[in-house]
Order: structure tokens, then sequence, then C-alpha cells
């Protein structure tokens, strides 16, 4: 969805938004020297680490490491998504978001529309209320009268036209009712509610606005669950049934993830009220980049039979690029036959919360499953383990988290652990850690970053593309963008990182402190600039010399051979 938005746009945002302006409202900050200071939001503290930068436009946490631009803190903040994080700012300005050509234009819901569902939503809640079978049903299944307020649990009656009637009274607000899909129209034209007969479980998205809905049969009809198709409100691949109403609790520090909407409401009955579910679809990797924002720890509970492996599989491959140093993710396979809802009926609260203790961490179950697919007491099969475990392994941002696996995966084949570096230069800066001594690149990098009017100073040299100097092409990268846009600031370069494998460390770079003097920057970064293109020359000159060996120079190579040695023996 992000790339929908036009670049410019998103530049232009964040220059029109006071970083200070926008967190002073929601979190009151002091003046401390050129920065600002409060108590982190983030987590909790007694002295303030948290500090605001007006001149970078950025936020950082010297307790937490929380840190990012105006879009970021938008995001953690108010718990949004990238394009909802948007929206929230473009309001504030009184400014429409464009869209690029090309996509298919992202419409944005209306106040009416939230209405509208709100009415449906309580004219099932009514319903509820007036069916003895619907009643019947949910008190079978165990519900309570707290439950079902709760999760405004209703009952849609088997009935042609209810909501029809009440909500859709004129020609615009028949149009409303099928674009919000909750009537439908047959290849006639005739008109007629969407969910009949049916227990529903409005969804809410993360403001507690109804966006859609799952209607469960009451009988052995089909299908068994009915969920509401897409809509401009709706989507069910970034939603989550439940998030809503885990996140009206006070403190929780963590997240269940079950496949249904009765496991969610069952478990909430039986006092477990950290349950969400997705719905109808895998668990994906923005389901796992909201719930991580949510809580540190999240555990997949699915059925112990093929399906539900399967399932927890396609989860951990979506959780993978969002594993950060201080998250976890863990896995429970329950009973054949048996689901959350069940078991717990059985068992009680305390007996499930057991299970959920015992629960798989990530490692072993990545290695069980990997060693489950694999001879590993053959050449060809450690081989193939240790192929596959390193292209899942390489997608994890957490330095702490490869380096675990890794070290398990070389103990699984028996192979010596080697340092590993990805394929391109600025992927293998970008996994540098932290507490690693700084090196000319990464100064270079810094420094620019936290300077960028330094790229009009800092020489242009498309050759060093073809340096093996790990973070020169993303050097030269961020130098080009700045050529191209010399009114950008550190905030405004980093977005343009935003959900690449560099971000992480261009952040890091970002709040170093180089403690240069600021008269001193311009000769302390060209000489750091220097010491990378004589890193470069050295290399080219062991190059020509290979190929000298071999003499097989070309005339120009010859001159340049000459050339370069004439350089180094004169410095």
């Amino acid at each position: 969805m992000a790339g929908q938005i036009p670049r410019p746009f998103i530049d232009d945002l964040l220059a029109r938004t006071d970083i200070v302006e926008l967190i002073d409202q929601r979190v009151p900050l002091k003046k401390a020297g050129k920065n600002y200071a409060a108590c982190c939001p983030f987590h909790s503290e007694k002295s303030p680490s948290f500090t605001v930068s007006a001149d970078k436009q950025f936020y950082h946490c010297f307790g937490c490491g929380a840190h990012g631009n105006a879009i970021s803190f938008m995001m953690a903040f108010e718990q949004l998504e990238f394009v909802e994080a948007i929206e929230e700012l473009a309001k504030m300005h009184h400014l429409e978001i464009p869209r690029e050509a090309g996509h298919k234009p992202y419409v944005q819901g209306s106040v009416d529309d939230y209405n509208q569902m709100d009415k449906a939503t309580k004219i099932y809640q009514q319903q509820l209320t007036l069916s003895a079978t619907a009643k019947a049903y949910a008190a079978k299944r165990g519900l309570s009268e707290r439950t079902i307020d709760k999760y405004a649990i209703g009952y849609a009656p088997d009935s042609w036209d209810l909501v029809l009637k009440q909500l859709g009274q004129s020609r615009p607000a028949r149009d409303q009712l099928f674009e919000l899909k909750l009537t439908n129209r047959n290849e006639n034209g005739r008109e007629y509610d969407f969910f009949r007969d049916r227990l529903m479980f409005p969804i809410r998205d993360k403001r507690g606005r109804v966006i859609g809905f799952g209607g469960r049969v009451l009988g052995d009809g089909t299908p068994k669950y009915l969920n509401s198709p897409e809509t401009r409100l709706f989507h069910k691949g970034r939603e989550l049934y439940g998030l809503f109403e885990a996140r009206q609790q006070e403190r929780v520090s963590q997240l269940l993830v079950v496949e249904g909407y009765m496991d969610v409401v069952m478990l909430s009955e039986h006092g477990i009220d950290f349950a969400v579910a997705c719905l109808g679809t895998a668990t994906s990797s923005e389901h796992m980049q909201t719930m991580f924002r949510f809580c540190p720890t999240i555990i997949c509970c699915y059925d112990g039979d093929r399906a539900g492996r399967d399932a927890a599989w396609r989860a951990l491959q979506s959780a993978l690029p969002n594993l950060k140093d201080g998250v976890e993710l863990k896995f429970v396979f329950l009973p054949d036959g048996e689901d959350p809802d069940s078991l717990v009926s059985k068992e009680g609260k305390d007996a499930f919360l057991l299970r959920l203790n015992e629960a798989l961490p990530l490692s072993t179950y990545l290695f069980d499953r990997l060693l489950s697919e694999m001879d590993v007491t053959s050449d060809a099969g450690k081989s193939a383990l240790w192929s596959k475990a390193n292209e899942m392994i390489s997608t994890i941002p957490s330095e702490f988290y490869r380096e675990a696996l890794l070290d398990k995966l070389a103990n699984l084949v028996g192979r010596p652990r080697t340092v590993q570096t990805r394929t391109k230069n600025a992927r293998a800066v970008a996994n540098t850690p932290q507490s690693t001594k700084i090196t000319p690149m990464r100064r270079a990098i810094a420094l620019l970053l936290q300077q960028p009017l330094l790229a009009k100073a800092m020489p242009v040299a498309p050759e060093l593309n073809d340096a093996n100097i790990p973070g020169v092409q993303l050097l030269l990268s961020i130098q080009q963008r700045l050529l191209e846009r010399p009114e950008l600031t550190t905030a405004q370069l980093l977005e343009h990182w935003r959900d690449t494998p560099e971000y992480g460390i261009l952040a890091k770079l970002a709040l170093w402190d180089h403690q240069v003097a600021e008269e001193q920057l311009t000769q302390e970064f060209l000489d750091t600039f220097r010491s990378i293109e004589d890193q470069y020359l050295q290399q080219r000159l062991e190059s020509l010399q290979r190929k000298d060996q071999l003499s097989k120079l070309s005339v120009a190579e010859r001159h340049e051979y000459a050339m370069l040695l004439k350089a180094f023996k004169s410095k």
C-alpha cells in the first residue's frame, strides 16, 4: 500500500509536520539543550531518556531504542498502519492524499460508512435479544451476557430484507449498503440482506469502529462461517478479530493467535482475554507487524493436524522479516480434533494456560520442521538443510536471532560457524551491530545522513560501485538521492529507506554521536571519504597486479597500473 502514495507527497507531509509539536501534543516535552526530552511513552521509566530533535525531525529513546520520524511515531504511539499514519498526518494539514497512476485508488471510508456499520451492529444485537432460537444457541455454546456485550455479538434473522428496509430508505443509502456488503444484488437487480440466520460477530478496527462482520450459521448449513467481502472499510489481510478488545486491558504482554471467532470469544469467556484471530486468511506479514507493535510476545495456536502445522509454517515465514530485538514468537499445537473453543471448555483456564507456558520457541519449531523434511544423516541432506535454513534466517532483521539460529544450524550439520555476509554490500553494512567499532564507511554514512548538505561536497565517484567495500553502494545511493533532492532532511531521507534491510542501520547511524565540531564536519567527512577511495584504489591495484602476472593487461589498464603504482609509492 505504501508504494501507491507518491514519494514527493510523503516528503512534503514530513516537511509540513513539526515533530516536536506533534509529539508534545501527546507526550509533554521539556527543552533540554538543542533537543527536547520526556519520559518515554513506549516503556516505563522514572527519568527521561526519550529525546526529540527539532533539527533532524527525529525521536530516539536511549532506554528502549524506539526511534523514527513523525510517521514512525504515529504508527507506534497510535498503533496505526503506515497508510493510516499518513492519513492522520494528512488530516492534520487538511491535505488530500494523491495516488500514483497505475494503482487501484485507495478509497477511504467516510464517517457515514462507519455510522451505517454501527447501526447494522445495533440491529443485529437487538435481534439476538428477540430470537429465542439464537439465544438458545448462544447459551448452548456457553456465551455469557458479559462476553456477548464485550464483543457486541448479535443475530441476523432469517429474513431477506431486515437491514435493507431499516437502513436503505433511499437509492444512495441502498448503494452504500451494497458497497459495504451489508446487502447483495442478484443478476436481476433484486436486493437482499447479505447475512441471514447467523450469529453475528462484528469485526472492529484498531480504533473500535465496526468495519465488517463474521456470521456463523446456527445449524448445519454451509458455509459454516461467512465473512464480509473486501470493501473500502474492510481488508481481511490487515485486520485481526479481537485485537481491539484485547487492547482495552491495562497491560498485555502476549497475544494468542487462533483460527476462529468462537475461539476468541470462548477463551475470553474463560478469562483468557488476549486472543485474536485472522479473518479467514493465513497469518500475513502485516498481521505480524501489527501484533509485534502491540506486544512483544506472540503465541500461534493451531490444530495438530497437517492443515494446522502448514498454517503454523506459513505464520513463521510471515514472522521472520518482523523479528526484531525484544520480540518473541512461540507455537502451540493442540490434540487432534480439538480447537481452543472446545479445549478450554473441557479443561478450563489453568490447564489451557499451562499449554501456553510450554509453547515451542521459534528456533525449536523451525528446525523441527526442517529436520522432518530432510535426512541430515547424509551429506545431501545436510547441504539442503544448510541452504534452506540460511535462506530463511537471512530475512530476519534481528542480529541476535540470526546469530543464535546460525549457531544452532552449524551444530546440527556439524559445520564450523563462519561469519555470514549478505550478497549486497549495502546489506552487509545493515547487519553491523551497533557496538562494533565505527568503520570509515559507517562514519561517512552517518555524517552524510546527519548533515545532508555534505552530499554536494562529496565527489561524484560512480567507479566506487565496483568496490568490494560493505556499504559503498548505500553511501552512493544516499548521495544520489540528496543531489536529486537537496532539500531533504534526515527524517525525510530515512523515510526513503523504510521497509528496506538498510533502514535499521541507517536509523542507528542517524543517531550516532560523531563528536565532531560543526566547523570541522566537512573536512572530517572528506577525509573519511578519501580513506574509502584509497581502499578502493588499493583493491584496484591488487587486481591489476594479478592480471599483469598473467600478461593480460590492456594498454589502458597498463597505464592505469603505472599511475596507481606511482601514487601509492609517493604516499
